[in-house]
């Protein structure tokens, strides 16, 4: 029984890898083309976008959200804060210190992602943590450190702009790893389709409040046509698309699987490293990046017991 119910987590794991994979994309690839427009513009315009998109899609479906209780609002409003607004923000705004050329801080950092998902998955879903998880979560981490330092420490040389950037990086892994439980409660009584709907809808509302404060609406002038083109990318491809595949994993394993999933994300990096910027990986890092590799296919196929989850059952 137990082999079977593993086997049926390793589609949606992998789902979810490939959803992270497409946020190494975006951060890789797309988002140094808005280096020069202010973070909380970036945030509200891609997710806006997304909503607008969505919204022909589900908006005959807006009657099911009475199915909705005052928690699962609570969970959805505390995803797009911490996911869709804070997270990304912050990330962002660390990308953009570093100027996207050393990211190995930003990207160490952004590992704790997991730590802090797996405590609050523990406290807040009541998921019992087997040895055998806590085995695998830990060397898929030391696997993604690996990957950044190889067997170095990590060098804070980049002056003060590093320090800082550390800092949001370490506001987005908390506030990516809380995001990860809350959706997976949030997606309690409700179809990942319209829980993407909601998750881009709301993070859109507070974005656009966001905004409104920093008075960033002034600079829409200073997006080119190249930069539209950009956000609508992004739109189609590692935003939109990326959040619904991983909601439906999302849906079927537990939020302690799923942040070690998302170590695809290091991974996919290094690897776009390479194929953008032209660096090779060491053997030291082609060592981590195994680890990491092998560590997530072997959580993927761990059940991981929930409260929610036997509720639903």
């Amino acid at each position: 029984m137990i082999k079977n119910e593993s086997k049926t987590q390793v589609f949606p794991a992998s789902l979810v890898s490939i959803a992270a994979t497409l946020w190494a994309i975006d951060g890789i690839v797309l988002r140094p083309y808005l280096y020069n427009l202010p973070v909380p513009l970036v945030v509200f315009i891609e997710t806006t976008i997304v909503a607008i998109i969505l919204t022909p899609f589900f908006y005959r479906q807006f009657s099911s959200l009475k199915k909705l209780q005052s928690k699962d609002w609570i969970a959805f409003i505390g995803v797009a804060f911490f996911g869709g607004a804070l997270g990304t923000m912050a990330i962002t705004r660390a990308l953009f210190f570093v100027n996207y050329v050393n990211l190995s801080i930003v990207i160490f950092i952004q590992k704790l992602q997991p730590v802090f998902a797996i405590i609050l998955a523990a406290i807040i879903l009541k998921e019992k943590l087997t040895k055998e998880f806590i085995f695998w979560a830990t060397l898929a981490i030391i696997g993604a450190y690996i990957i950044t330092f190889g067997f170095n420490l990590p060098m804070l040389d980049a002056g003060d702009k590093t320090a800082v950037a550390a800092l949001f990086a370490l506001v987005a892994a908390f506030s990516f790893g809380f995001s990860t439980v809350l959706s997976k409660r949030a997606l309690r009584n409700i179809g990942f389709q319209l829980g993407t709907y909601l998750r881009f809808a709301i993070t859109a509302v507070i974005m656009l409040i966001v905004v409104s404060i920093t008075n960033d609406f002034k600079s829409f002038s200073n997006i080119s046509s190249n930069q539209f083109y950009v956000f609508l990318i992004i739109a189609f491809s590692t935003g939109g698309p990326a959040i619904f595949i991983y909601y439906y994993g999302l849906k079927k394993i537990s939020a302690s699987v799923a942040t070690i999933c998302e170590l695809a994300f290091p991974l996919s990096a290094v690897i776009l490293e390479y194929f953008v910027h032209g660096k090779i990986l060491s053997p030291v890092q082609l060592i981590g990046a195994l680890i990491l590799l092998l560590s997530i296919i072997k959580v993927s196929g761990i059940e991981i017991p929930s409260f929610f989850n036997n509720k639903e059952e």
